[in-house]
């Protein structure tokens, strides 16, 4: 199958999820939406346990996508870990795969797949890759502080520095996980990295 059919397949799984609980949403349905057989939908995802672990994949991928975008949007350092801390924010506002996956808090509207990765018999590579490990709340935190320390540090950075610089990248990831159980007023998020970073003795 094409990569753009999976998409609409996919695009098809999450329209569903959004107008009735995962346990309601009907693969045949979801092919009739995307245009193909269910018999199609099944060679591509093996089951509903493997279009649900597509879905939380792909959106997934679409989040961390989002905050290598915001870390490239500003030259000043602790401008670009308050976006990626605002993008944090919003999508987890926008999308309730984002925020299950980022707080680990999973509605009984939602799938939940196993975090662990499921044995794989699938020819589809992006099966294979969506049937492997899917990321924690721990694993997300990781994974955002990597990248903005990837992006911030400086060429030939002393390790001493690049470890203060993880911390305060992994502050600011935090404090916008923070703000999703006790959402600040709008903007907030930005305003309370700022204010955070600022007291932070990293030299960035």
């Amino acid at each position: 199958m094409m990569p753009a059919a999976r998409e609409s397949l996919l695009d098809a799984a999450y329209a569903a999820l959004a107008r009735r609980p995962w346990s309601a949403v009907r693969m045949v349905d979801v092919a009739a939406v995307a245009g193909v057989s269910r018999q199609t939908l099944y060679n591509e995802f093996g089951s509903k346990e493997g279009l649900a672990r597509a879905l939380v994949r792909r959106e997934a991928d679409a989040y961390l996508a989002g905050v290598d975008r915001a870390l490239a949007t500003h030259t000043d350092a602790r401008e670009r870990l308050a976006a990626a801390a605002e993008w944090t924010a919003t999508a987890a506002r926008g999308n309730a795969l984002v925020r299950a996956m980022l707080t680990g808090c999973w509605s009984e509207r939602l799938p939940a797949p196993t975090l662990s990765a499921v044995p794989s018999s699938s020819a589809v590579p992006a099966q294979r890759r969506a049937d492997g490990p899917l990321p924690s709340p721990a694993d997300f935190v990781a994974l955002v502080r990597d990248r903005a320390v990837t992006v911030l540090s400086a060429p030939g950075a002393h390790k001493a520095d690049t470890a203060e610089l993880g911390r305060s990248c992994e502050l600011a990831f935090r404090l916008a996980l923070s703000c999703l159980s006790a959402p600040p007023p709008e903007g907030g998020v930005t305003d309370l990295v700022r204010t955070a970073l600022q007291r932070q003795p990293i030299r960035f």
